[in-house]
């Protein structure tokens, strides 16, 4: 042969045989034409001699274009393969050999094939069995294999593979970092002695157990906890399911143990806001029909001290004044909880609120509490009422002062931070962005995470009957709250806590609005007529009553239709729509509406122990709005009208910047 490979076996010496020869080889290999095993049979010189049908097939050959033909003919470049050497080596030797072949085709494509070789007197016997489909199938189940350890490498879920007998047979790193083994020192450790399944009330599961227990059925638990042999616990949920042999029967378990502490914690986080969001409600209820009472005893006990009265009524009457004014304290406390009240935000430099309210620090906790700030310099401004911002502060001060009976240390501190989302993801209710925090830190008794959760609530107090109303953090979180900011509280029993206010930053706006005043002239301000509209009879009695003693002229009504009828039909001027913000199937915004289309002059006050969306966006009044907060004081009432209705000495047009 000229490729330099077919001389290679020197014994037997080579026969040449024609092509007759040829035929009479097939006629005599003829009895292997139906086996569906491929045959062929090589002379020495390299040619087939014969092929059966099978060969002819795994080939891919013609049926008459291969007899007497050399294979190097028929597959260029064999003499350099491995089969050839085998071939070659069974020619030559006269000793059978097996060998599986990857056979590449002209297009290509590839096949699999078992050989095995025979010497026979005319050469050698070939016969050979297509395998591909189980080569690919081994590929495939090796390469699910390998698939299969890579996502349990990469999986969060912690996985164990135990055999019948409860021993860990495969942990991914998952389950490494759970228990703390690396898997060399797992493996062959009884499951139970590397962790333990606890579900419900502390009862220790074995997962082997429950699915021999139940048949071979996956078992599941949503809420457990997994405790490793250093004594660490995480709550989980997990499962097993069986590993099985061919017949079905089980071999083993698989456990996937996923970790479930933070989806916890924010579930109670959310059940946390969901609660406080209901008791907000409620109490914003509360409150509103409280003001109204508060505002008829309040205002009778007022009217009664003007009057002569006899000593040991005056002091009856003013017990029940005094009561009434610390009642109005608590329902505005239930208000900022609700986030109900009415705020007046401004431009503000938290820097120079601290500064300012650090003067009265040292009065409020004492000399046994150290005090210090640390402010950061170069602060963001944020949109707050100032007030309610120094309301703020002071609780947080006196709730830390009430930690640290035995003294300590309390901090005040501003700076600008940045929330991401993941943040925001872990903290429900947050927002992204740049943000003020104010953060007041103190030392002393701590918080235990039992009742963190709790301390927001209206009431909720650790400290003793009689030191508290339990309405301090919970005024401050309605304000923070509403205010568009978020609160978070950080303690450790015996080391202190930490609450910070995140407040968003404010850009500010330099926009102007124009306020026109009514143009009415108003000759002597007690001689103003004004049109009262309050569905509570108690309340309008008295706030009619006020008026009129006054020198208003006042006309009443308990509903908004009437209001527009006597409005429509009366010829003198009203100066004065005042009225009540929720009425019986309207509102005050409404009737306002109406009664300003008629005249657009008309001076509107509002009044209300309970904020509206009609008259407040999230608590803030719309710029220009007046507005009277209920409980008030007959006197504070006066007041308060007479400063709306006094004539003012600029223009009529006030520019006013909007913050």
């Amino acid at each position: 042969m000229n490729d330099g490979k077919a001389s290679r076996p020197s014994e037997p010496t080579p026969v040449s045989h024609s092509h007759l020869d040829a035929e009479r080889s097939h006629i005599r290999y003829s009895v292997f034409d139906e086996l569906i095993e491929g045959v062929q049979v090589i002379d020495y010189e390299w040619r087939y001699l014969y092929l059966n049908p099978a060969a002819i097939k795994h080939g891919k050959l013609d049926a008459v274009s291969y007899s007497g033909r050399k294979i190097s003919d028929l597959y260029p470049g064999i003499c350099d393969t491995e089969v050839f050497d085998h071939m070659a080596t069974c020619m030559k030797g006269r000793k059978p050999h097996t060998m599986v072949n990857r056979f590449s085709y002209p297009n290509g494509e590839n096949a699999w094939f078992e050989l095995r070789m025979n010497p026979v007197p005319d050469g050698i016997l070939v016969f050979s069995v297509d395998i591909t489909a189980r080569v690919e199938a081994i590929e495939q189940a090796r390469q699910a294999k390998e698939d299969l350890a890579t996502t349990l490498d990469c999986m969060v879920v912690s996985v164990f593979s135990c055999d019948i007998k409860g021993h860990v047979t495969r942990i991914n790193p998952a389950a490494e970092l759970l228990t703390n083994r690396p898997s060399d020192q797992a493996i062959g450790i009884p499951l139970n002695k590397l962790v333990r399944f606890i579900v419900g009330e502390d009862e220790v599961v074995d997962p082997l157990e429950r699915v021999l227990r139940n048949g071979g059925q996956k078992w599941m638990a949503s809420r457990a906890e997994v405790e490793n042999a250093d004594g660490v616990s995480l709550a989980v949920a997990c499962s097993a399911a069986p590993i099985r042999y061919a017949d079905n029967s089980i071999r083993g378990v698989v456990i996937s143990v996923r970790d479930m502490s933070e989806e916890r914690r924010l579930s109670e986080l959310l059940k946390q806001a969901d609660r406080l969001s209901s008791i907000g409600r409620l109490a914003g209820g509360v409150a509103h029909d409280f003001n109204n009472l508060l505002t008829v005893i309040q205002g009778y006990s007022e009217l009664l001290l003007a009057k002569k009265l006899p000593a040991e009524h005056e002091e009856c009457v003013e017990q029940i004044n005094q009561a009434s004014i610390r009642a109005s304290a608590l329902t505005r406390q239930l208000l900022a909880f609700s986030r109900k009240q009415v705020l007046s935000p401004k431009v503000v430099d938290l820097n120079l609120v601290v500064e300012n309210f650090s003067k009265l620090v040292q009065r409020l906790i004492g000399e046994d509490i150290h005090f210090s700030t640390k402010l950061k310099p170069d602060l963001g401004t944020v949109w707050f009422d100032p007030n309610q911002l120094e309301q703020v502060i002071m609780n947080l001060v006196v709730n830390a002062r009430d930690a640290m009976p035995q003294g300590g240390r309390l901090t005040i501190e501003t700076a600008n931070v940045e929330l991401s989302s993941e943040y925001a993801a872990m903290h429900p209710g947050s927002m992204t962005g740049p943000h003020v925090m104010l953060a007041v830190t103190d030392t002393g008794c701590g918080i235990s995470h039992e009742i963190q959760s709790r301390v927001f609530e209206p009431f909720f107090t650790t400290k003793i009957a009689g030191s508290g109303t339990g309405l301090g953090l919970a005024t401050v979180y309605g304000i923070v709250k509403q205010s568009g900011g978020n609160i978070w509280l950080y303690s450790e029993p015996n080391k202190g806590t930490t609450i910070k206010v995140y407040i968003p930053w404010h850009e500010q706006d330099q926009r102007q609005i124009l306020i026109e005043e009514p143009k009415h002239v108003i000759p002597d301000n007690v001689n103003a007529t004004i049109l009262l509209v309050e569905d509570e009879e108690s309340v309008r009695t008295l706030v009619s009553r006020v008026l009129r003693s006054a020198g208003y002229h006042v006309f009443d009504f308990d509903n908004a239709d009437d209001a527009v009828k006597l409005f429509t039909n009366h010829h003198s001027p009203v100066h004065m729509l005042l009225t009540d913000v929720v009425l019986p199937c309207s509102s005050g915004r409404s009737l306002a509406d109406q009664l300003i289309a008629l005249d657009p002059d008309l001076m509107v006050v509002f009044m209300s122990g309970y904020t509206d969306d009609a008259i407040v966006r999230h608590g803030i009044l719309d710029e220009g709005t007046r507005f009277i907060e209920k409980p008030i004081t007959p006197r504070a009432l006066l007041e308060k009208i007479r400063g709306f209705l006094k004539p003012k000495s600029n223009a009529s047009n006030l520019s006013m910047d909007i913050r």
